[in-house]
């Protein structure tokens, strides 16, 4: 087991969070981020997230008509995951997890981590998902190599992140929300028929919430702006990230009009949506994200 590079992180501290974080192997590349995948059942068999499943296995099983189902990590891959952080040298770990909202993962690596005697970690409620949870620890990494403590980001940071990262994501189609039972606080539009796409975010809670709806997929990435830029603050420091689930030639628009219209973003990061999540809202997809520094 290779001992972390601790030159720019001399509290030993680590990252950790689910899959649903969407965070790549270039994402965490030569950045102390670790992953637990969920788990995802499909007839006989069962897949970890982003490991030997991902959001394009997702989307072949939902046009074969295949029921899929999501679970928790399991208690060993936790265990596992944080006995490889302890034995690379970390002595501290910040986790952010999956919105309590739509998922038992916070509260199992919560529970776990009262078990740990080797390390020091605090464990956050994302309230959020996707490419908001990775903006929160792409960006919880800029600030341990820019020198934060422990102690401002346990206590100020990571709380003042979370609430403070606003994504949200076009669906196609309610279909499979309700059919796993996430439809949460979204409306079940009966306007469907009528080429309608809702556009989701987040609530206070954690759970999804319809934020607006428009009429066919061209006039997605023109209210993904607008919902941007409604929350775009003068003088505000911000970070952009933008995501697709099975739609990249549209990401590339998006990315391109929001990069004119956000020039000032002082990080601008581009994911791909995970398995978990895919299994609920399908594909094509497209996700913005504005996360405010200050």
């Amino acid at each position: 087991m290779e001992i972390a590079d601790f030159r720019h992180n001399p509290e030993k501290i680590a990252l950790l969070t689910d899959s649903c974080a969407d965070l790549n192997e270039k994402h965490r590349k030569n950045k102390p981020i670790f992953v637990v995948p969920l788990k995802i059942r499909g007839g006989q068999r069962e897949f970890s997230d982003g490991v030997d499943i991902f959001a394009e296995d997702i989307y072949r099983f939902q046009e074969q008509g295949e029921v899929l189902y999501t679970s928790l990590p399991d208690w060993e891959c936790v265990k596992k995951t944080l006995d490889c952080i302890a034995q690379m040298g970390f002595e501290k770990v910040i986790a952010v997890h999956l919105s309590s909202g739509l998922s038992g993962t916070y509260n199992l690596v919560r529970l776990y981590a009262q078990e740990r005697k080797d390390l020091d970690m605090q464990v956050f409620d994302s309230l959020s998902g996707s490419l908001g949870i990775g903006s929160m620890l792409l960006q919880a990494w800029e600030d341990i190599r820019g020198g934060m403590s422990w102690d401002e980001l346990t206590k100020h940071r990571i709380p003042f992140l979370i609430e403070n990262t606003c994504p949200f994501f076009s669906i196609d189609t309610l279909e499979y929300l309700q059919k796993g039972g996430r439809i949460g606080k979204i409306t079940a539009l009966a306007g469907t028929m009528l080429n309608i796409k809702p556009l989701i975010g987040f609530s206070e809670d954690g759970q999804l919430i319809s934020v607006a709806k428009v009429r066919g997929r061209k006039a997605v990435q023109p209210k993904l702006i607008e919902l941007l830029q409604i929350k775009q603050v003068e003088n505000k420091r911000y970070n952009i990230a933008i995501a697709n689930g099975g739609a990249p030639k549209e990401m590339a628009e998006l990315a391109k009009k929001i990069r004119d219209e956000f020039p000032e973003a002082k990080h601008f990061w581009e994911g791909e949506m995970d398995a978990t999540l895919s299994t609920y809202i399908g594909s094509g997809v497209l996700g913005a994200c504005i996360q405010f520094l200050d």
